[in-house]
């Protein structure tokens, strides 16, 4: 697959302070498997659907949802978005929303008058 993503060297830079320490046996390279999660996420995939470039799917999976459960992801967003030089509104937002045609049934029948707010 020659579309992978892959974070650079001034990326992983900039998040590497936000990493939590390492107790004990080192964590698999940090570079490949944040790419892997992002590639993941951003893709809408499923875990077991990683390119095998990134590595296990279950090493993906962990290393997400041990960090998620700690607020790492979070703390990493706040804090790049603080390093703003300049104030501006930073909206990080990841939600895909897709219309179906079965929501037109939200009408009310009653007089052919729609439902306030709804329609």
């Amino acid at each position: 697959m020659s579309n992978l993503f892959w974070l650079t060297d001034a990326q992983m830079a900039r998040l590497e302070p936000f990493f939590p320490k390492s107790h004990g046996k080192p964590r698999v390279d940090d570079r490949r498997v944040l790419s892997g999660i992002i590639f993941i996420n951003r893709n809408g995939l499923r875990w077991c659907d990683a390119p095998k470039e990134y590595g296990p799917p279950k090493t993906l999976y962990n290393r997400w949802k041990r960090w998620g459960d700690k607020g790492v992801f979070a703390r990493m967003m706040e804090g790049l978005a603080s390093e703003a030089a300049v104030p501006r509104t930073v909206m990080i937002d990841a939600t895909y929303l897709k219309a179906h045609r079965t929501a037109t049934s939200l009408r009310s029948k009653k007089g052919g008058q729609a439902i306030r707010g709804v329609v």
